[in-house]
């Protein structure tokens, strides 16, 4: 439970207990419990979404990287009106700026 309030970790209990009570095996009351109350977490923005973080693995090519990944890029290198931009035109649009660069 890193770095878990009080509050969810009573919240996580609660919600671990209320399966066990309903014949859920342990381990998966234990997991519904924590997807519960980290999905409350990232809602309530106290922990990131893994998703949208990163500009992916620099070893690979921009081409091999999702969209968020290259979204992300475009991001650093502040290009306008990326989140209009499909992958395609975010690849052109970093591809472009790195020529002017």
């Amino acid at each position: 439970m890193p770095s878990w309030t009080d509050k969810d970790r009573r919240q996580y209990e609660d919600i671990k207990d209320s399966s066990l009570d309903r014949g859920v095996a342990e381990a998966r009351a234990q997991e519904i419990a924590a997807r519960v109350v980290n999905k409350r977490r990232r809602v309530e923005g106290r922990t990131p979404n893994v998703r949208t973080q990163g500009t992916g693995n620099p070893n690979r090519g921009l081409e091999e990287r999702t969209r968020d990944e290259v979204y992300n890029r475009a991001k650093e290198m502040k290009i306008r009106g990326r989140s209009k931009m499909s992958k395609a035109e975010l690849l052109e649009a970093i591809r472009h700026a790195r020529g002017r660069g």
